[in-house]
């Protein structure tokens, strides 16, 4: 087949890109009639479907009336920007699909200015049409004027703008006149969407992502830019670093559908993955085994944000996960970076247990947690850390500089921040954006809401979601996105409470938590284990708490009426991992098993904690 498309889907969180796509598949007769279809098809991952995000990013093919559409789901969020910028390079295309009512987000300029300046030609999907109270006219101008801000070319500009409900399964070029089914988007996609160009020549394929097979092991997964590949060829690997590796094609495959199909030979321009190469990372370039030539490599972000990783030293070590040791988490997390291209992971001080993990924020490495913990594994992380660096005003914004003697400034990653909530809680919401160094650039009013923008230190963003739903009643919608460097704000007072830390190891009773319950709020139940120095609950003080939870009630023979009152607790607070993250300070960590989520404090004893408090403060 010659006729190819190669197009990427970029879309904001939960703006229907997955399900765009199962339609299309259908359209595509990719599911026998019959077929118990499970939605979200591309969200394979179960935390991706839990979460209703796309983490990781996939491929599929449809075809359409004699042509090939290779589509390319991408991540919807900027801390999968590592996902984003590798995938993007597959494409000649892309399909920019926004929510008929929300428009276009942050995370979707992130996304799209990565496309426009690849130079990728976009269709504008205006998906949701069908929702209440939905603007598509006022949306198509808030596209128009998005890309004219990113600098688009007026190629890109003269945009084709498609209206529809993929949840419905219809398209069309009039939003007030729905249609049967999508074949107005596919004939749009195959009009509007350039031919990949055929470059002949040696073969060269950058390697953009990885597919793992427990039959052929690693897979390389990428986009022929030049020639033509051959199953049982030799090719040379020009790896990242500038070595060249000498090595065979054992079998080369492309896809159809959610599959790999065997094939001989691919063409430029087509999408495939090779198998039987061992030694091989994402950026590499598989090129002529006489004359080797790399293609340049993919620039990716940089990370803003690290974590101290560790192994858990609690004394419930070892019960509920499978994999515990050093050398688990070690082996586990060099996996990762093999396909995790925005993550870096270091030793601490030396240290053989414990790792510096940095990523592109919270959420990136909160996912990475909660995978691990899925797999059976039993660890502990630190507080969320921003990445500091020392930089220089070139004029326009701060840089890094390599001059010595350079008088540099401290700086620090400054995010976007768009929060969309009804009129009555814009004032507090901005009044817990500038208590966290916030300052607003924008407010527009939105039917009854209030979208408001602000530049917010990164450092800003850790724990604020918990207190913008609690202030909003669970009405706002939050999202941001990495912007730029620049000087560090000043400091930012966190959760001022206090922690209740159990004083022994046992079973919480009933009875000790409702005597403790006027201190403050328990984050454990009766009946759950509990070990010394585990933060139990959130002092109503600013200061730490040591309290028995295990004490139970002394039984004397003397009975009164009365006096036997039943005790009653009130249920404990539940967090995710992200608001455990969030919530702990910096001399706690957050105990992460397969079973169960647990804060502590870094030094369990409370003596040896009040003896290094005191060397701190002496100090």
């Amino acid at each position: 087949m010659h006729d190819i498309r190669n197009i990427a889907i970029i879309a904001h969180v939960d703006h229907g890109k997955t399900t765009l796509v199962d339609k299309m598949m259908l359209a595509g007769n990719l599911f026998r009639e019959g077929q118990n279809l499970s939605d979200q098809v591309l969200d394979s991952n179960d935390l991706e479907r839990e979460r209703g995000i796309t983490i990781l990013s996939k491929n599929v093919s449809i075809k359409y009336k004699g042509t090939k559409i290779n589509i390319i789901d991408t991540p919807g969020h900027s801390d999968f920007g590592g996902e984003v910028e590798r995938v993007l390079n597959m494409a000649d295309g892309c399909i920019l699909l926004v929510d008929a009512f929300e428009g276009p987000m942050p995370q979707t300029r992130f996304v799209l200015q990565k496309a426009l300046e690849i130079g990728l030609k976009p269709i504008v999907v205006v998906n949701k049409v069908d929702k209440p109270n939905c603007r598509p006219e006022e949306v198509y101008e808030m596209v128009f004027d998005l890309m004219f801000a990113l600098n688009a070319n007026e190629d890109q500009l003269d945009f084709p703008v498609v209206y529809g409900s993929a949840k419905n399964g219809w398209m069309g070029e009039d939003y007030s006149k729905p249609t049967n089914d999508i074949t107005y988007l596919l004939d749009r996609i195959v009009e509007v969407i350039p031919k990949p160009k055929k470059l002949e020549g040696t073969p060269q394929m950058l390697i953009t992502s990885l597919d793992y097979s427990s039959y052929t092991g690693r897979i390389a997964v990428g986009r022929v830019q030049r020639g033509t590949l051959k199953g049982g060829m030799n090719i040379t690997i020009a790896h990242r670093n500038g070595t060249m590796e000498k090595t065979r094609i054992k079998e080369l495959h492309t896809f159809e559908g959610m599959t790999h199909v065997k094939t001989d030979a691919v063409a430029s321009g087509d999408i495939c993955a090779v198998i039987g190469l061992e030694h091989f990372e994402i950026g590499d370039t598989i090129c002529d085994y006489e004359t080797p030539e790399a293609l340049p490599t993919i620039a990716i972000d940089e990370p803003t944000m690290s974590m101290l990783f560790t192994i858990n030293d609690s004394p419930f070590f070892g019960k509920e996960g499978k994999f515990c040791t050093s050398r688990h988490i070690n082996d586990r997390l060099q996996k990762e970076l093999e396909k995790n291209l925005a993550l870096r992971v270091e030793p601490y001080k030396d240290s053989t247990d414990s790792w510096i993990v940095s990523g592109r924020g919270v959420l990136h490495l909160s996912v990475l947690i909660e995978t691990m913990r899925r797999e059976g594994y039993e660890l502990e992380v630190g507080q969320p850390q921003v990445i500091y660096k020392d930089m220089v005003n070139d004029g326009e914004k701060w840089v890094e500089t390599e001059d010595k003697a350079a008088v540099t400034t401290r700086c620090e990653p400054i995010e976007e921040l768009t929060i969309n909530v009804p009129e009555e809680f814009a004032s507090k919401m901005i009044d817990i954006v500038t208590k966290r160094k916030g300052e607003m650039t924008s407010m527009e009013s939105q039917a009854e809401r209030v979208n408001i923008e602000f530049d917010i230190p990164s450092r800003g963003i850790i724990g604020l979601r918990t207190n913008v739903l609690t202030a909003s009643q669970g009405e706002a919608i939050m999202a941001h996105r990495y912007k730029e460097y620049r000087p560090f704000k000043g400091e930012i007072t966190r959760r001022i409470n206090g922690s209740m830390i159990a004083m022994e190891t046992g079973t919480a009773v009933a009875y000790s938590i409702d005597k403790l319950q006027d201190r403050g709020k328990f984050f454990i139940d009766p009946g759950e284990d509990v070990y010394a120095g585990q933060v139990v609950g959130e002092h109503v003080h600013d200061n730490d708490l040591v309290i028995n939870v295990t004490k139970t009630k002394q039984l004397t023979n003397v009975r009164a009426s009365g006096s036997d009152e039943k005790a009653r607790v009130i249920p404990k607070t539940v967090m995710s991992l992200e608001e455990c993250l969030e919530y702990i300070k910096g001399d706690e960590y957050v105990e992460v098993t397969p079973k169960s989520m647990r804060m502590r404090k870094t030094i369990l004893d409370h003596d040896q904690r009040k003896k290094a408090m005191k060397e701190t403060c002496s100090e």
